[in-house]
């Protein structure tokens, strides 16, 4: 028997602003609807002959689904399926608009379709699991997922145990998600998990693979596998190779922050620093602020680093009040940066607590920073 989701009452509020893409937010980025406008791709071997549509398309798409799915719960108020697919077509709306109105709305509604139809009701179930991933309550996704059947669920939890460090159990999933669906997504996050594990070639050929069959209409999606297939050949030191794919996702989904925050660090790392401050100030979000103050730190503008410091500090704290769960392991790495000593037992303390929840290399590695630092005070 499904065990309810746990109330928002009881529960952090979601951000009003959503993340920038990590692994686990290519779940919604793979599954979800985008809204982006059409550029001339850069020619190249991965390149795909792509048909969009206008991003206030996308919207009015979305909004149809919502009316409809609206008309077919009050025509069946018991039912638990219409209100299902109205979460969901809820949840799709909170992704584009970045909505907290909309988000509490899909999650009120995928909890009332549940309350009508307790069993066999993976749609709401996976709505949750969704909302609880983006909260960063990953144990809460995978304990939803589990709930659930088919490729929505086995993405959820490849993406869930990654985040918890169960690197063996995600690449277990993932190959049964690509062997139930061997798309573009699926092979995406088969290739995250393979990464997670070491194995850089089954990374890198996951993400070709992905990228051979990618299909129209699959953007985001596309501007992703190519933003890790850049990484992957970045680790190689493969620059030529990175700066294309780079530039190819940002002519799929022009303003792609992922690709953006990347380029700008190759930039920043090649010592073009104005180049990496021009792409670092076209993202809206804390984690380019934090980019900004290393490239003024690098060029030994102490005062305007420690302004970009301050600045991101207070986006992140208020998020990180908003949500405990969230942004905890970004408020430490600014801290250690900052390098004042003072801000190193916060540090620690975020890190100790995020720790619990989230276990994947990176946290684990900025925990051993924190760690570090403190054994030298």
């Amino acid at each position: 028997m499904l065990t309810p989701h746990r109330s928002r009452r009881q529960r952090p509020t979601l951000n009003k602003k959503h993340a920038l893409i990590a692994f686990v937010g290519a779940l919604s980025i793979l599954g979800g609807t985008t809204t982006i406008l059409l550029k001339t791709l850069t020619p190249s071997a991965y390149a795909y002959p792509y048909d969009l549509s206008p991003a206030g398309q996308v919207r009015e798409s979305i909004t149809a689904e919502i009316s409809s799915a609206q008309a077919r719960s009050l025509q069946n108020p018991t039912d638990g399926l219409p209100l299902a697919d109205l979460a969901d077509a809820y949840l799709k709306m909170a992704r584009i608009t970045g909505s907290e109105e909309w988000y509490s709305q899909a999650e009120a509604t995928a909890l009332q379709s549940l309350e009508n139809l307790p069993f066999n009701n993976d749609g709401a179930i996976l709505t949750l699991a969704k909302l609880a991933e983006a909260e960063h309550d990953f144990a809460e996704a995978a304990r939803l997922a589990e709930q659930a059947s088919g490729g929505k669920a086995l993405a959820i939890l490849v993406t869930s145990k990654l985040a918890v460090g169960d690197v063996a159990e995600a690449n277990t999933i993932a190959d049964e998600l690509v062997d139930f669906s061997p798309s573009m997504g699926s092979l995406t996050l088969r290739s995250l998990a393979r990464h997670a594990n070491g194995d850089r070639t089954g990374a890198i050929q996951d993400l070709q693979q992905a990228i051979a069959v990618e299909q129209p209409g699959e953007v985001r999606g596309s501007a992703l596998a190519r933003t890790l297939l850049g990484q992957r050949h970045a680790e190689q030191g493969d620059l030529g190779t990175v700066l294309r794919l780079y530039q190819e996702a940002l002519a799929i989904v022009p303003g792609y922050p992922q690709a953006l925050l990347d380029l700008a660090e190759l930039e920043s790392q090649q010592g073009n620093y104005r180049k990496a401050e021009r792409l670092y100030a076209q993202v809206d979000d804390p984690l380019a602020l934090l980019g900004l103050a290393r490239v003024k730190a690098a060029q030994g503008k102490a005062a305007e680093a420690q302004a970009q410091w301050a600045e991101a500090e207070v986006i992140l704290r208020e998020k990180v009040n908003g949500n405990p769960l969230d942004h905890r392991r970004e408020l430490a790495t600014l801290l250690l940066e900052r390098g004042n000593e003072d801000d190193i037992a916060e540090a620690l303390a975020l890190m100790e607590a995020e720790v619990q929840n989230r276990r994947d290399a990176e946290t684990i590695a900025v925990l051993d920073w924190a760690r570090t630092e403190a054994s030298q005070q």
